[in-house]
């Protein structure tokens, strides 16, 4: 059986495959978000207007980190490709937390 070695430092390899992943689901994403937006300007709730501007922050958030991806992966630099990857991973998170505080205050309008 093989043993399988934590890996401790990244390799270029692996970071542009994780770049490239999160190219695809940032541009995915906020697709989704400006889709959100469109629905809540067809309904015009009062709830719908306060998730369609986290929406909105979260579509930008997105936008953000493709381009700071694409940066990232034409980049010659590895050191400046490592703290673009650890930039976007922060800007990801936010936008994906500001989707979800979205969700929550859609199923809140619901009930």
């Amino acid at each position: 059986m093989r043993s399988r070695t934590p890996v401790t430092r990244r390799d270029g390899a692996w970071l542009r495959e994780e770049l490239l992943q999160l190219l695809s689901l940032a541009g995915t994403l906020a697709g989704f978000c400006i889709t959100g937006i469109a629905l809540f300007h067809t309904m015009s709730t009062r709830s719908g207007t306060i998730a369609d501007d986290i929406l909105a922050i979260s579509a930008l958030l997105f936008l953000i980190c493709t381009y700071l991806i694409f940066f990232a992966l034409r980049t010659a630099s590895e050191a400046l490709a490592l703290r673009l990857e650890r930039l976007v991973d922060v800007l990801f998170l936010l936008a994906l937390s500001g989707m979800v505080g979205s969700g929550i205050v859609m199923v809140y309008t619901l009930l």
